[in-house]
């Protein structure tokens, strides 16, 4: 049995790791900002130390440090690193699965989305959660920028570029991921609103693999202004809390998390009305996270955590679990639903009136 001092060490140890846990995520940003993925990925094979130094845009005092960075994002599974030799210049370091989604050039890169989230506008708030809980401002991103997020990236061009594009590149993971494994979803569909569809990445895909459908990107008029569309695709700027266009179905592709239990009512009203306006009754399909849905990794489960938290702390959104979420149908005044947890984190939901 463990002595009283061994557990003490241990909880020491615990709340050590958690105090900095954020050193994990800053040396990534740093793997990234510095191109490490980018470079292996362009040697086309396990690039030596040396190698690596040599392509890297750093001042020479600083190269004898770089062992260490990848050291520990070889421990986080980043990098794997090949043959341990004498001469540490001839280790080898390999890109994982994880650090190949942070190569750029990767038409599913989270470079964005890393660059976004840890970008001091977004990280900034969480120096200040204690103080939000005191007063009655909407999230702790508000009373650290004085406006709302959605507001903020409305009028930061950076913000909304890098908001975009993570966007977009998430989108292109779970669009070939839905087309592939969830083909009936579309079928017999004739017309489909992507709300909340950002810069078009999933309703491009969709117009393209369901030529007989035709497809609208909704968003925000900054986000969806000057964008071209196709033959059977149209971008159109408006606001979802006033109307939606009619369609057979809406998508709402990890829209609903960001909002606030009345806002989804009030979103999932308008996708209703959207739905019924051409006579015949659609549906709406949700991509989502479903807190305990069938969900067994540890893994899984900490990164639904983290997003609920985000939730919380950037856009007065929540995560929910499928009882959380059928209230927010039947309020809506759906009475049918259908979850499939096919997606990682995420589900794919299809709710019908």
């Amino acid at each position: 049995m463990e002595s009283h001092d061994a557990k003490l060490l241990r909880a020491q140890t615990h709340i050590w790791n958690h105090i900095f846990s954020f050193i994990n995520s800053m040396s990534l940003k740093c793997v990234v900002e510095l191109g490490i993925p980018d470079i292996i990925h362009n040697h086309g094979q396990p690039i030596s130390l040396s190698n690596l130094i040599a392509s890297l845009p750093i001042h020479s005092s600083k190269t004898h440090f770089i062992p260490r960075l990848m050291r520990i994002m070889v421990h986080s599974g980043f990098f794997s690193q090949l043959n341990h030799t004498d001469n540490d210049l001839e280790v080898k370091y390999a890109l994982t699965d994880a650090s190949l989604l942070l190569v750029k050039s990767h038409q599913m890169s989270m470079a964005p989305f890393l660059q976004a989230q840890l970008d001091p506008v977004l990280t900034n708030p969480w120096t200040q959660v204690s103080s939000w809980f005191k007063n009655g401002i909407t999230t702790s991103f508000e009373m650290t920028h004085g406006k709302s997020f959605w507001e903020y990236a409305g009028s930061d061009p950076r913000i909304n570029i890098l908001f975009n594009d993570a966007r977009a590149s998430d989108a292109q993971l779970i669009t070939s991921w839905v087309i592939e494994k969830c083909k009936g979803v579309f079928m017999g569909l004739e017309s489909l609103v992507d709300v909340g569809g950002g810069t078009g990445t999933m309703g491009k895909a969709i117009a393209e693999s369901f030529p007989q459908l035709e497809c609208i990107v909704f968003d925000l008029p900054h986000v969806v202004s000057g964008l071209q569309g196709s033959d059977n695709l149209k971008y159109v700027g408006g606001d979802m809390f006033e109307a939606i266009p009619p369609a057979d179905a809406i998508l709402l592709k990890w829209i609903l998390h960001a909002w606030s239990d009345e806002e989804c009512v009030r979103i999932l009203k308008k996708c209703k009305e959207a739905i019924s306006k051409k006579g015949k009754v659609g549906k709406v399909i949700i991509i989502d996270i479903v807190m305990d849905n069938e969900v067994k990794d540890e893994e899984y489960v900490e990164t639904q955590l983290f997003f609920d938290m985000l939730m919380m702390v950037v856009l007065n959104g929540k995560e929910r679990n499928e009882k959380e979420w059928v209230k927010l149908f039947s309020s809506a005044g759906f009475n049918n639903y259908d979850i499939t947890p096919v997606l990682g984190i995420r589900s794919l939901i299809q709710i019908h009136p």
